[in-house]
């Protein structure tokens, strides 16, 4: 264990130095949030959005978007910022990167602006604690947490205060298929999502409004979960920060693996989103289940857990605690192979013994969810019985009609009353399952143990890449395909436009505040 640590500190060091040294402009656009920068024009385009392309398109980034901006200001350009962008939209701004006295009270006003967002973040941060502290947490683990989804935001929120109501903790508010794909957060209510309902900061206040209602209701705390990746990671978990959500998806490589966004863009924005993540106390899901959708969960099991030990390393990194990590695995074995369940217990309590402290996202079967409800009533208790023996954190509800319908919200009560029954009958069942040492569990343990260690050796001392633009070894073990069997070279992927190499004197006050743990 020390050595697989050991081994993925060694192939995550300069992923982040390239991290350090890049910025994005998501990360610009987040910073303009924090400075209290909202709206969208008649086509529903971000002032942000226009705000960073027109500082880009005249003096670039790679100073960072605030000295230009506030140095507009300072020199009576527009009277507030949200002015300047709509000014700045039309072609009526002249932008310059000050100098000397200019530049120093440009970076003073940027600093004062952005703060006042770092401390918003603050105190949703301690009314979270305050409600907490109020209403309790659920009595027992793990968290049940259950996906609401409409499209309709306000068809969302009775879905998701019924399922509180029937037992669920953790509300997830799954994002409108492809949202991950655009390079702008949508503004607003939304009634029109697909297969999902998109994730903006209206949405955002109007669902934990509504949870805020039923942690009173029912006299425990109800977290609410959405999904800071994509092209936006920084700015959806810098609004989610805003308005205290609790949890939010973020793995370091899903992007770059299930949405072929450009690497270096997800590395740069990762990291930024998860020093929002940090100060926010905000929880991370990350999302290994995934791997085992496009590869087989025996053969790959290893590679599940490398990710797991890097998002470790990266999360950590970034200023979060052990109790924020919610690192993913899933139940996705093919339940014809001999000694499947055997094999699934393996590898839930190999997570739980890496990770003893953190609160790990167990994740339902989907990949051999054939349509039959029945055999997958049966399969989704399999999956509850394994979280109830290995002491998960977070367990994911699973559905019977997955692969057949979106769950209506009768699948959603069978599915909860599932759970229940388990966890009632077997919930303490961790405190007295310890399989021997030499038998069939202990034993595929270990193996998945030294195969993620061999993995993560071989990443290391890979030089194939030397010579290369990003020589970096992990980046190049994500070209050759080695995680979810997808192949994405740094050189290309979405949004790659949207990377740019810091000048030495950039300056970020928010990434500043951040790393400081600075209110001012």
């Amino acid at each position: 264990m020390r050595r697989a640590r050991s081994l993925a500190r060694k192939a995550g060091q300069p992923v982040v130095e390239l991290a350090r040294s890049h910025t994005t402009v998501s990360v610009e656009r987040a910073t303009l949030r924090l400075a209290g920068l909202t709206g969208a024009d008649h086509e529903n385009v971000p002032w942000v959005n226009h705000l960073v392309d027109a500082v880009r398109d005249s003096v670039g980034l790679e100073h960072g978007v605030c000295l230009p901006a506030w140095d507009a200001l300072q020199r009576g350009e527009a009277p507030d910022l949200l002015t300047l962008a709509q000014k700045a939209s039309a072609g009526a701004v002249s932008f310059r990167i000050p100098e000397k006295g200019a530049r120093t009270r440009a970076a003073r006003s940027a600093r004062s602006a952005v703060a006042g967002g770092i401390r918003t973040i603050d105190r949703q941060r301690a009314t979270r604690d305050k409600l907490i502290g109020k209403h309790g947490d659920p009595k027992q683990k793990p968290w049940i947490y259950l996906i609401v989804a409409t499209g309709d935001i306000y068809e969302d929120i009775p879905q998701a205060q019924e399922a509180a109501r029937e037992g669920a903790d953790i509300i997830a508010v799954i994002r409108s298929t492809g949202q991950s794909l655009l390079d702008f957060v949508p503004e607003g209510a939304t009634r029109e999502g697909y297969a999902g309902t998109y994730a903006t900061q209206e949405n955002f206040r109007l669902m934990r409004a509504a949870l805020d209602q039923s942690s009173k209701e029912l006299g425990r705390y109800i977290r609410l979960t959405n999904y800071a990746s994509g092209l936006c990671m920084p700015e959806i978990a810098t609004l989610a920060g805003l308005e205290r959500l609790d949890m939010m998806l973020n793995d370091s490589m899903y992007g770059i693996l299930f949405r072929d966004i450009n690497p270096i863009r997800t590395f740069v924005d990762q990291r930024f989103s998860r020093q929002i993540h940090a100060r926010a106390g905000i929880i991370i899901n990350t999302g290994e289940d995934n791997y085992l959708t496009t590869a087989d969960a025996i053969e790959a099991a290893h590679t599940v857990t490398v990710s797991q030990l890097l998002n470790e390393y990266f999360a950590k990194e970034a200023g979060l605690a052990d109790w924020q990590l919610g690192l993913g695995h899933a139940f996705e074995i093919d339940p014809n192979v001999k000694d499947s369940f055997r094999l699934e217990l393996a590898h839930a309590l190999l997570a739980r013994q890496l990770f003893p402290q953190a609160p790990l996202k167990w994740m339902p079967p989907t990949k051999h969810m054939t349509g039959d409800i029945f055999r997958g009533y049966l399969l989704d208790g399999f999956f509850n019985l394994v979280g109830a023996m290995t002491g998960q954190g977070i367990l994911l509800v699973g559905m019977m009609t997955e692969a057949v319908v979106t769950p209506w919200l009768s699948d959603r009560d069978l599915a909860l009353q599932n759970v229940r029954y388990v966890m009632n009958a077997a919930g303490g069942l961790t405190e007295d399952f310890a399989p021997p040492s030499n038998g069939l569990i202990q034993t595929r343990a270990r193996q998945v143990l030294s195969e993620a260690v061999d993995l993560l050796d071989e990443i290391v001392t890979d030089t194939s890449g030397r010579g290369s633009a990003y020589p970096q070894p992990l980046l190049s073990a994500i070209a050759d395909g080695t995680f979810g069997a997808m192949k994405r070279p740094p050189t290309k992927g979405k949004g790659l436009d949207g990377v740019v190499r810091k000048a030495d004197d950039y300056d970020n006050p928010a990434v500043t505040l951040l790393e400081e743990g600075g209110t001012r």
